[in-house]
């Protein structure tokens, strides 16, 4: 979440843990069911992510 909330892509993110873009694609879906952001139409999943973790 924290390299997502600096603004990094997925691709960026793999590159940065030394992990596969698809792993980070099924950790970040994890996040967001956790946060019951499965059906936000009209808002973007990754935003509404990032402003939970930085507490907004």
């Amino acid at each position: 979440m924290a390299l997502m909330a600096q603004g990094h892509i997925n691709s960026a993110i793999a590159a940065k843990l030394f992990v596969s873009q698809s792993a980070v694609e099924k950790h970040a879906n994890a996040i967001f069911d956790k946060l019951d952001l499965g059906d936000t139409r009209g808002y973007s999943r990754r935003v509404l992510a990032v402003l939970r973790y930085m507490g907004t």
